[in-house]
């Protein structure tokens, strides 16, 4: 694989695994519009490896506390904050995880990787964001998080495996739609992504085992540093963003790319 092709899965990767953009769907347009091959599953983990280690660098300290509260979360006891936020991260994931499973035995799941159902995913869910950040209220932030709360992003979260729909943008989506702050809704949905991106990686595991060689390994190592760079500058963007402005330019990005798809597909 050439180094402008890794470089272009990477930060294409980095950038829209974060923002409410999807990055799959952009994978997935990538070969459909350029004619690029695809980027095979040692690239797909590098990449996800890139962006969990900048979610995770970016939100620390969240991510010290809630490891910090695993110990007592294994012993049954949720009485810390770090075993709390813990706990409600693995709820907020059982969904996805349900759903992926039932789309990859169903083979649902190459089914949907086409230009028409991430045309209609970016229209949808964008305007669905945009409905529930202008209307909803900012009457929560993340330390109101409940168990409820928690089991209702994750089904949003779950819509995500739909290719166009965005993982990060239902989440927040689900997130403004219960009252909590963009900033808090934001921070939410990034926390949730990293249980399921590790849960993505394990999925993928056998693969990128089983195609490693030290050509595969170099490519990997060069994919995983540049998706770690562009994620971390866009988390870092769009949380400096969030305290002025709204998610509506994401939206007119996704209600654009939406309709350009869709003429694509259809004409």
């Amino acid at each position: 694989m050439s180094l402008f092709h890794l470089l272009l899965i990477a930060i294409i990767q980095g950038i829209t695994e974060f923002l409410p953009v999807s990055s799959s769907g952009h994978l997935i347009l990538l070969p459909n519009l350029t004619g690029l091959a695809d980027q095979g599953q040692v690239i797909d983990g590098a990449v996800h490896v890139g962006t969990l280690a900048a979610v995770m660098l970016y939100f620390r300290r969240d991510v010290a506390l809630m490891f910090g509260g695993l110990p007592r979360l294994l012993t049954g006891r949720i009485d810390t904050d770090g075993a709390r936020l813990a706990f409600l991260l693995i709820v907020a994931t059982v969904p996805v995880i349900l759903f992926g499973l039932f789309l990859a035995l169903t083979g649902l799941d190459d089914a949907m990787r086409s230009i028409a159902v991430i045309g209609w995913t970016m229209l949808g869910f964008g305007l669905l964001l945009y409905w529930f950040d202008q209307k909803g209220p900012e009457t929560k932030e993340r330390a109101d998080w409940s168990v409820r709360d928690a089991v209702i992003m994750g089904l949003w979260q779950a819509l995500a495996l739909i290719p166009g729909t965005s993982r990060s943008g239902a989440a927040i989506t689900g997130a403004r739609a219960l009252g909590y702050e963009r900033s808090d809704a934001a921070r939410l949905s990034m926390l949730m992504s990293i249980p399921t991106i590790i849960a993505s990686g394990i999925f993928i595991a056998g693969g990128v085992i089983a195609e490693a060689d030290a050509q595969a390994a170099r490519d990997g190592a060069i994919a995983a540093l540049f998706a770690f760079l562009s994620a971390l500058l866009a988390l870092s963007l769009m949380m400096r963003l969030l305290r002025s402005v709204s998610f509506t330019p994401y939206v007119i990005y996704r209600v654009i790319l939406g309709v350009i798809l869709l003429w694509i597909a259809y004409s």
